[in-house]
């Protein structure tokens, strides 16, 4: 990833300039948006928001199942502490999976895998999940359907809110038109 992200992002200009790098991470089949940072102080300064749980991350996902349409999950992941809320959006009937449904999903904790475990942990996987899903019931060739949507935070040297959202992949709108 670090060769992509130098071939793909401008080098800052600034003395403390350093190779881009991520400041948070995604799963590896997860899509969506990353923090990236260019400079020490940036990277220092988004990592601490982080840290602080300054920066509200906002994920969709297609779930299998009947679902209760909002709660909170806290199940431990890794013997550790983990909490994600939900909303269910939409609901659609689906002959191979009964139901499936467009979730949002904001965790409160940055766990491994976490919004998968949690999810898989109310028997509502999300759709596409090869390790957490339901045997006989894993999609091959359209990937996990999990995408990182909205990241909302404070510019750690502006002060200015940041708010960016990057849309999902058209495979949802084959399922969930209306997006």
């Amino acid at each position: 990833m670090d060769n992509a992200l130098e071939q793909n992002i401008t080098k800052s200009s600034l003395p403390d300039a350093t190779k881009p790098r991520p400041v948070h991470r995604l799963d590896f089949p997860t899509t969506g948006l990353l923090i990236i940072g260019k400079t020490s102080a940036s990277i220092l300064a988004l990592n601490k928001l982080f840290e602080n749980k300054k920066i509200q991350k906002t994920y969709l996902a297609v779930t299998i199942g009947e679902m209760i349409k909002k709660g909170t999950i806290n199940t431990n992941v890794d013997n550790k502490e983990a909490f994600t809320t939900y909303n269910v959006l939409k609901t659609v009937t689906s002959n191979k999976f009964n139901y499936l449904n467009l979730v949002k999903l904001e965790p409160k904790t940055g766990r491994k895998h976490q919004l998968r475990v949690h999810l898989s942990s109310i028997n509502n996987p999300i759709l596409g999940d090869a390790k957490y899903g339901i045997p006989g019931k894993i999609i091959k060739g359209k990937g996990l359907y999990l995408h990182a949507y909205s990241l909302d935070f404070t510019h750690p040297f502006t002060n200015k809110k940041i708010s960016v959202t990057k849309e999902p992949h058209n495979k949802y709108t084959k399922i969930f038109p209306m997006l």
